[in-house]
């Protein structure tokens, strides 16, 4: 048998464990796992020994298409995953016009079409006024989920109160994102960010209480409603706690800035280290890496969410939070990695299995025969520079600028198609809408 693609010398991270072996690629699929005739192969990657993960999957994404392409669009955003190693993302609905429409979906699907460097999800956003129509919107072509945001967010994307949180998990059957911030105590406390005038006061105002209150909130409305939910961007010991005793309704996330930045991060970074929920203090994070290394949280997305240096620089509060993340992700876990903080088995996990677990992703994220051939190549031994100037994000600009992290991102290949190699882009393929067991025809 002849393949388009053979990988050879490399150490597989594969569902059994790292294996030695060769594969092969044919159709986009992965063909053959195994010892492969040297004959076999059509384009043939000699890897000396590196690490072939299968493709890693950045599941929060915001990349501002349409509205806000002065921050970041569908091509510049991707082409960040594809240098970090990620070969799919899942986006983000809060773009203007918000994605809260079958029409809204539909364009931006062939936006991904015509501009994506690698595969990608939209998620549809929950509003009081599409709650009813949310089980069709979750299964329409392109469609990673629906995304709710408890707390603050652009225009009618918020579900403050109960009653409709009520309404949007009794509409469907799919996993839905959540971002929780209780909003009515963000409004009482606002005052105090005003008051205070400076980046370290936005963990003040946005504190322990109002994340925890809000994640509490949502269980009880989950269970009521028997509805699945994905905790984004948890933040709290306190959150860890909960959620580690509701595993059977909830699932979370981590973001690798609440893994590795602590509050000095304001002095330092200023308005940079602002974001939602925000970073916070030492036993905050320490627990946030204890549920890391037990398994409690299920995934590590980037919340990749870029603003301009001048929007960055107006002053705090009218600051915009969030911050650049997708092209980091996989080069601070790997880090972590060799800093013996994090196995490479749980890295795979965190970003290929779990995602797949928790969102029912059809054919991806893992290393086995008749999954797409999407893989993302490590150097364990080799080192990534972080510098401003890397950054593909239009913004041109990241919190981590002047880190050097242990690992090295050599390939990522989607669908078998090799997008990046040695730091640098290829020409772009026709990357494609990820598919989900539950929207598959029957």
């Amino acid at each position: 048998m002849s393949y388009e693609l053979v990988l050879r010398g490399a150490t597989l991270m594969t569902p059994s464990g790292p294996r030695e072996a060769d594969v092969g690629v044919s159709g986009g699929k992965i063909a053959e796992i195994g010892t492969i005739a040297p004959e076999a192969g059509g384009e043939t990657i000699h890897l000396g020994g590196a690490h072939v993960l299968p493709g890693l999957i950045d599941s929060q994404v915001h990349f501002r298409e349409p509205g806000l392409e002065h921050k970041e669009d569908l091509a510049t955003g991707t082409a960040g995953a594809a240098l970090g190693g990620i070969t799919a993302i899942f986006e983000m609905p809060n773009t203007k016009p918000n994605t809260d429409t079958a029409e809204r979906l539909s364009d931006k699907v062939q936006r991904g079409r015509d501009k994506a460097f690698v595969d990608f999800a939209f998620f549809i956003g929950a509003t009081a006024e599409n709650a009813e129509v949310l089980g069709e919107l979750e299964r329409l072509e392109g469609c990673s989920g629906v995304k709710i945001f408890m707390g603050s967010s652009t225009g009618s994307l918020l579900v403050a109160d109960d009653p409709t949180l009520e309404r949007v998990l009794s509409s469907g059957s799919r996993r839905v994102a959540v971002h929780c911030e209780d909003e009515d105590r963000l409004i009482a406390r606002r005052s105090l960010a005003e008051e205070g005038a400076a980046p370290r006061f936005h963990p003040v105002w946005r504190d322990v209480e109002s994340a925890r209150l809000a994640t509490e909130r949502l269980l009880r409305v989950a269970a009521r409603t028997g509805r699945r939910v994905h905790v984004l961007h948890v933040t709290t010991e306190e959150e860890v706690e909960l959620l580690s005793r509701h595993k059977a309704v909830a699932t979370m996330e981590v973001t690798p800035q609440h893994l590795t930045l602590e509050e000095d991060a304001y002095a330092r970074l200023g308005t940079k280290a602002q974001m939602n929920p925000p970073i916070r203090g030492g036993r905050h994070r320490a627990a946030l890496w204890r549920a890391v290394q037990k398994g409690i949280a299920d995934v590590v997305g980037s919340d990749h969410a870029p603003h301009t240096l001048e929007e960055k620089a107006r002053p705090y509060p009218q600051s915009p939070s969030g911050m650049p993340g997708v092209q980091t992700t996989v080069p601070l876990l790997l880090d972590a990695v060799a800093g013996g903080k994090l196995s490479l088995t749980r890295l795979v996990d965190l970003l290929a299995h779990g995602p797949c677990r928790i969102f029912g992703i059809a054919e991806k994220g893992r290393l086995a025969v008749g999954y797409d051939a999407d893989f993302t190549i490590v150097d364990l031994k080799g080192e990534t520079a972080i510098t401003d100037a890397s950054m593909a994000t239009r913004t041109g600009w990241t919190p981590f600028h002047g880190m050097t992290t242990r690992g090295r991102v050599l390939r990522t290949i989607v669908r078998g198609q090799t997008v990046m190699a040695d730091g640098e882009l290829l020409p772009r393929i026709s990357a494609q809408p990820v598919r989900f067991q539950e929207c598959l025809p029957r």
